[in-house]
Protein backbone atom coordinates (compact mmCIF):
# COMPACT_ATOMS: atom_id res chain seq x y z
CA UNK A 1 0.00 0.00 0.00
CA UNK A 2 1.16 3.54 -0.93
CA UNK A 3 0.93 5.31 2.46
CA UNK A 4 -0.61 8.46 3.20
CA UNK A 5 -3.58 8.24 0.66
CA UNK A 6 -6.01 7.63 3.59
CA UNK A 7 -5.25 10.37 5.41
CA UNK A 8 -5.74 12.46 2.52
CA UNK A 9 -9.40 11.63 2.17
CA UNK A 10 -10.55 11.50 5.56
CA UNK A 11 -8.60 15.17 6.08
CA UNK A 12 -10.91 16.00 2.77
CA UNK A 13 -14.00 14.24 3.50
CA UNK A 14 -14.49 15.10 7.36
CA UNK A 15 -17.13 17.14 8.51
CA UNK A 16 -18.54 18.27 11.86
CA UNK A 17 -22.04 17.14 11.15
CA UNK A 18 -23.47 14.88 8.22
CA UNK A 19 -26.85 15.65 7.56
CA UNK A 20 -26.64 12.53 5.08
CA UNK A 21 -25.77 10.00 8.02
CA UNK A 22 -28.23 7.60 7.93
CA UNK A 23 -28.82 5.50 10.82
CA UNK A 24 -30.15 1.92 11.85
CA UNK A 25 -30.85 -0.93 14.07
CA UNK A 26 -29.42 -4.06 15.00
CA UNK A 27 -31.96 -6.62 16.74
CA UNK A 28 -29.19 -9.59 17.33
CA UNK A 29 -31.98 -12.27 18.10
CA UNK A 30 -30.20 -13.74 21.32
CA UNK A 31 -31.59 -13.99 24.61
CA UNK A 32 -35.13 -12.70 22.82
CA UNK A 33 -37.98 -13.93 21.16
CA UNK A 34 -39.49 -14.23 17.81
CA UNK A 35 -42.75 -11.93 19.48
CA UNK A 36 -40.51 -9.05 20.95
CA UNK A 37 -38.35 -8.93 17.60
CA UNK A 38 -41.49 -8.68 15.65
CA UNK A 39 -43.03 -5.94 17.51
CA UNK A 40 -39.58 -3.94 17.27
CA UNK A 41 -39.24 -4.14 13.54
CA UNK A 42 -43.19 -2.76 12.57
CA UNK A 43 -42.73 -0.20 15.61
CA UNK A 44 -39.57 0.65 12.64
CA UNK A 45 -41.05 0.59 9.75
CA UNK A 46 -43.37 3.33 9.97
CA UNK A 47 -39.92 5.47 11.45
CA UNK A 48 -38.67 7.11 8.79
CA UNK A 49 -35.53 8.24 10.70
CA UNK A 50 -34.59 4.46 10.69
CA UNK A 51 -33.21 3.36 7.43
CA UNK A 52 -32.88 -0.49 7.94
CA UNK A 53 -32.46 -2.85 10.58
CA UNK A 54 -30.01 -6.01 11.30
CA UNK A 55 -29.74 -9.18 12.85
CA UNK A 56 -26.90 -11.52 13.06
CA UNK A 57 -25.70 -14.85 12.22
CA UNK A 58 -25.24 -17.22 14.83
CA UNK A 59 -26.32 -20.23 16.52
CA UNK A 60 -25.77 -19.31 20.32
CA UNK A 61 -25.59 -16.40 22.30
CA UNK A 62 -22.60 -14.35 22.35
CA UNK A 63 -23.37 -12.48 25.58
CA UNK A 64 -25.12 -13.27 28.27
CA UNK A 65 -26.70 -16.57 29.04
CA UNK A 66 -25.01 -18.95 26.74
CA UNK A 67 -27.67 -21.43 27.13
CA UNK A 68 -30.62 -19.10 25.69
CA UNK A 69 -32.34 -19.29 22.92
CA UNK A 70 -30.56 -17.51 19.66
CA UNK A 71 -33.18 -17.42 16.44
CA UNK A 72 -31.49 -17.97 13.12
CA UNK A 73 -30.81 -14.71 11.38
CA UNK A 74 -31.54 -15.44 7.64
CA UNK A 75 -34.51 -17.50 8.32
CA UNK A 76 -35.40 -14.71 10.80
CA UNK A 77 -34.80 -12.11 8.10
CA UNK A 78 -36.82 -13.94 5.48
CA UNK A 79 -39.85 -13.67 7.89
CA UNK A 80 -38.96 -10.01 9.11
CA UNK A 81 -38.73 -9.53 5.23
CA UNK A 82 -42.47 -10.81 4.47
CA UNK A 83 -44.50 -8.30 7.59
CA UNK A 84 -42.42 -4.83 6.09
CA UNK A 85 -42.26 -3.00 3.95
CA UNK A 86 -39.82 0.21 3.73
CA UNK A 87 -36.84 -1.33 5.60
CA UNK A 88 -33.52 -1.74 4.19
CA UNK A 89 -32.37 -5.17 5.57
CA UNK A 90 -29.77 -7.70 6.08
CA UNK A 91 -27.94 -10.22 8.54
CA UNK A 92 -24.88 -8.45 9.93
CA UNK A 93 -22.90 -9.92 8.54
CA UNK A 94 -22.92 -14.02 7.57
CA UNK A 95 -19.97 -16.13 8.98
CA UNK A 96 -18.57 -17.69 5.29
CA UNK A 97 -17.71 -20.54 7.47
CA UNK A 98 -21.34 -21.23 8.29
CA UNK A 99 -22.24 -21.99 4.38
CA UNK A 100 -20.78 -22.50 1.05
CA UNK A 101 -20.86 -19.25 -0.52
CA UNK A 102 -23.07 -20.91 -3.63
CA UNK A 103 -26.35 -21.58 -0.95
CA UNK A 104 -26.02 -18.10 0.28
CA UNK A 105 -26.09 -16.43 -3.37
CA UNK A 106 -29.26 -18.28 -3.87
CA UNK A 107 -30.23 -17.21 -0.02
CA UNK A 108 -29.87 -14.07 -0.84
CA UNK A 109 -31.45 -13.93 -4.16
CA UNK A 110 -34.24 -15.13 -3.18
CA UNK A 111 -34.51 -13.07 0.31
CA UNK A 112 -34.03 -9.68 -2.39
CA UNK A 113 -37.02 -10.87 -4.13
CA UNK A 114 -39.16 -11.48 -1.22
CA UNK A 115 -38.42 -8.18 0.43
CA UNK A 116 -39.32 -6.34 -2.87
CA UNK A 117 -35.32 -5.57 -3.19
CA UNK A 118 -34.20 -4.43 0.44
CA UNK A 119 -31.58 -6.86 0.90
CA UNK A 120 -28.36 -5.85 1.98
CA UNK A 121 -25.89 -8.71 1.18
CA UNK A 122 -23.68 -9.00 4.74
CA UNK A 123 -20.39 -11.19 5.21
CA UNK A 124 -17.58 -11.35 6.88
CA UNK A 125 -14.77 -14.52 7.31
CA UNK A 126 -16.20 -16.03 10.15
CA UNK A 127 -14.28 -15.72 13.41
CA UNK A 128 -16.26 -17.45 17.05
CA UNK A 129 -14.33 -20.56 17.80
CA UNK A 130 -15.92 -21.76 20.31
CA UNK A 131 -19.06 -21.74 18.24
CA UNK A 132 -17.59 -23.48 15.28
CA UNK A 133 -16.59 -26.24 17.91
CA UNK A 134 -19.82 -26.93 19.54
CA UNK A 135 -21.34 -27.93 15.94
CA UNK A 136 -18.13 -29.70 14.61
CA UNK A 137 -17.90 -27.10 12.20
CA UNK A 138 -14.26 -26.06 10.46
CA UNK A 139 -12.51 -22.77 11.00
CA UNK A 140 -9.60 -22.73 9.36
CA UNK A 141 -6.95 -20.98 10.57
CA UNK A 142 -6.38 -17.53 9.21
CA UNK A 143 -4.63 -17.66 5.81
CA UNK A 144 -6.86 -20.11 4.67
CA UNK A 145 -10.02 -18.76 5.89
CA UNK A 146 -9.21 -15.13 4.44
CA UNK A 147 -8.46 -17.06 1.21
CA UNK A 148 -11.81 -18.83 1.10
CA UNK A 149 -13.40 -15.45 1.89
CA UNK A 150 -12.08 -13.50 -1.55
CA UNK A 151 -13.66 -16.72 -3.53
CA UNK A 152 -16.81 -17.21 -1.40
CA UNK A 153 -17.61 -13.18 -2.37
CA UNK A 154 -16.46 -13.49 -5.94
CA UNK A 155 -18.56 -16.50 -6.29
CA UNK A 156 -21.69 -14.79 -4.61
CA UNK A 157 -20.95 -12.03 -6.81
CA UNK A 158 -21.15 -13.91 -10.26
CA UNK A 159 -24.11 -15.85 -9.32
CA UNK A 160 -25.79 -12.53 -8.95
CA UNK A 161 -25.24 -11.15 -11.97
CA UNK A 162 -24.08 -13.55 -14.60
CA UNK A 163 -27.02 -16.07 -16.25
CA UNK A 164 -24.48 -18.90 -15.47
CA UNK A 165 -20.86 -18.76 -13.65
CA UNK A 166 -18.39 -21.10 -14.04
CA UNK A 167 -15.23 -20.86 -11.13
CA UNK A 168 -12.21 -22.43 -10.46
CA UNK A 169 -10.93 -21.47 -7.24
CA UNK A 170 -8.69 -23.68 -4.67
CA UNK A 171 -11.77 -23.89 -1.99
CA UNK A 172 -14.97 -23.50 -4.18
CA UNK A 173 -16.00 -24.31 -7.78
CA UNK A 174 -18.38 -23.79 -10.33
CA UNK A 175 -19.40 -25.22 -13.50
CA UNK A 176 -21.87 -23.46 -15.34
CA UNK A 177 -23.93 -23.03 -12.14
CA UNK A 178 -27.75 -20.93 -12.17
CA UNK A 179 -29.24 -18.69 -9.17
CA UNK A 180 -32.71 -18.14 -10.23
CA UNK A 181 -34.47 -15.95 -9.64
CA UNK A 182 -32.33 -13.22 -10.04
CA UNK A 183 -32.04 -10.19 -7.20
CA UNK A 184 -34.38 -7.42 -7.79
CA UNK A 185 -31.96 -5.20 -7.07
CA UNK A 186 -29.28 -4.96 -10.30
CA UNK A 187 -26.65 -5.81 -10.49
CA UNK A 188 -27.01 -6.95 -7.62
CA UNK A 189 -27.57 -6.67 -3.57
CA UNK A 190 -25.38 -4.47 -1.98
CA UNK A 191 -22.62 -6.55 -0.50
CA UNK A 192 -21.82 -5.41 3.08
CA UNK A 193 -18.33 -6.17 4.57
CA UNK A 194 -17.50 -6.50 8.18
CA UNK A 195 -14.55 -6.48 10.16
CA UNK A 196 -11.20 -4.37 10.30
CA UNK A 197 -8.72 -6.45 9.22
CA UNK A 198 -5.67 -4.57 8.01
CA UNK A 199 -3.93 -6.97 5.48
CA UNK A 200 -6.75 -9.37 4.02
CA UNK A 201 -10.50 -7.78 5.53
CA UNK A 202 -10.02 -4.25 4.34
CA UNK A 203 -8.53 -5.15 0.96
CA UNK A 204 -11.39 -7.24 0.38
CA UNK A 205 -13.61 -4.22 1.04
CA UNK A 206 -11.85 -1.88 -1.13
CA UNK A 207 -12.17 -4.71 -4.07
CA UNK A 208 -15.41 -5.91 -3.73
CA UNK A 209 -17.92 -4.12 -0.98
CA UNK A 210 -20.27 -1.44 -1.25
CA UNK A 211 -20.50 -1.01 2.36
CA UNK A 212 -17.61 -1.77 5.13
CA UNK A 213 -19.30 -2.21 8.12
CA UNK A 214 -16.48 -1.60 11.95
CA UNK A 215 -18.21 -3.32 14.81
CA UNK A 216 -17.10 -0.74 17.85
CA UNK A 217 -18.73 -1.78 20.71
CA UNK A 218 -17.01 0.20 22.75
CA UNK A 219 -17.24 3.19 20.70
CA UNK A 220 -13.49 3.36 19.85
CA UNK A 221 -13.61 5.89 17.13
CA UNK A 222 -9.72 6.28 17.14
CA UNK A 223 -9.22 2.97 15.57
CA UNK A 224 -12.63 3.65 13.40
CA UNK A 225 -10.49 6.45 11.63
CA UNK A 226 -7.33 4.53 11.68
CA UNK A 227 -9.12 2.01 9.44
CA UNK A 228 -10.82 4.43 7.09
CA UNK A 229 -7.27 5.59 6.71
CA UNK A 230 -5.83 2.21 5.72
CA UNK A 231 -9.06 1.60 3.57
CA UNK A 232 -8.24 4.36 1.59
CA UNK A 233 -5.11 3.31 1.00
CA UNK A 234 -5.99 -0.06 -0.47
CA UNK A 235 -8.75 1.54 -2.39
CA UNK A 236 -6.08 3.78 -3.94
CA UNK A 237 -3.88 0.70 -4.89
CA UNK A 238 -6.53 -0.92 -6.49
CA UNK A 239 -7.69 1.93 -8.28
CA UNK A 240 -11.26 1.86 -6.40
CA UNK A 241 -12.78 5.21 -5.51
CA UNK A 242 -12.98 5.62 -2.31
CA UNK A 243 -16.41 7.32 -1.81
CA UNK A 244 -17.84 4.49 -3.67
CA UNK A 245 -18.15 2.79 -0.70
CA UNK A 246 -20.71 3.07 2.34
CA UNK A 247 -18.15 3.58 5.88
CA UNK A 248 -20.35 2.19 8.56
CA UNK A 249 -19.75 2.53 12.65
CA UNK A 250 -21.67 -0.51 14.48
CA UNK A 251 -21.77 0.12 18.69
CA UNK A 252 -24.70 -0.27 21.12
CA UNK A 253 -27.58 2.12 22.45
CA UNK A 254 -26.13 2.96 25.71
CA UNK A 255 -27.58 5.84 27.63
CA UNK A 256 -29.72 7.13 25.10
CA UNK A 257 -29.10 10.46 26.50
CA UNK A 258 -26.01 10.59 25.22
CA UNK A 259 -27.03 9.24 21.71
CA UNK A 260 -27.34 12.10 19.86
CA UNK A 261 -23.56 13.29 20.88
CA UNK A 262 -22.11 9.65 19.75
CA UNK A 263 -24.00 9.73 16.43
CA UNK A 264 -22.28 13.58 15.80
CA UNK A 265 -18.79 12.11 16.65
CA UNK A 266 -19.45 8.87 14.29
CA UNK A 267 -20.38 11.62 11.86
CA UNK A 268 -16.92 13.51 12.72
CA UNK A 269 -15.00 10.58 12.44
CA UNK A 270 -16.08 9.57 8.73
CA UNK A 271 -18.92 7.48 9.06
CA UNK A 272 -21.56 7.34 6.72
CA UNK A 273 -24.16 4.86 8.42
CA UNK A 274 -24.50 4.35 12.35
CA UNK A 275 -25.88 0.85 13.08
CA UNK A 276 -27.38 0.70 16.95
CA UNK A 277 -27.44 -2.41 18.64
CA UNK A 278 -30.54 -3.12 20.84
CA UNK A 279 -29.86 -4.62 23.82
CA UNK A 280 -31.93 -7.98 24.32
CA UNK A 281 -35.06 -8.96 25.34
CA UNK A 282 -36.16 -6.29 22.43
CA UNK A 283 -38.31 -3.79 23.39
CA UNK A 284 -40.13 -0.91 21.86
CA UNK A 285 -39.17 1.24 24.06
CA UNK A 286 -35.82 1.17 23.29
CA UNK A 287 -36.35 1.56 19.81
CA UNK A 288 -38.38 4.60 20.31
CA UNK A 289 -35.02 6.08 22.54
CA UNK A 290 -32.76 5.60 19.87
CA UNK A 291 -35.48 7.39 17.24
CA UNK A 292 -35.55 9.89 19.20
CA UNK A 293 -31.99 10.03 19.68
CA UNK A 294 -31.73 10.18 16.48
CA UNK A 295 -34.34 13.19 15.76
CA UNK A 296 -32.96 15.21 17.92
CA UNK A 297 -29.21 14.85 16.23
CA UNK A 298 -30.65 15.74 13.45
CA UNK A 299 -32.50 18.71 14.41
CA UNK A 300 -28.60 19.73 15.82
CA UNK A 301 -27.63 19.81 12.80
Amino acid sequence: MAPGGGLVWLTNQRRAYADEMKVSFKTAPMNTDWESVRDVWLEADDIDVLVGGWTFDHFTPLRGDRSGPCLEGWMLLASLASITNRLRLGVMVSGNTYRHPALLANMAATADVVSGGRLELGIGAGWFQEEHDEYGMELPPLKARFDRFDEAVEVIHLLLTQETSTFSGEHYQLRDARCEPKPVQKPRPPIVIGGGGETRTLRTVAQWADHWNFPAMDFDLEAFTHKIEVLADWCEELGRPMDEIEKSLQFGLGDPGTLPDRLAAAAEAGADHAVVGLPGPHRVADLNALAEGVRVFQAEL
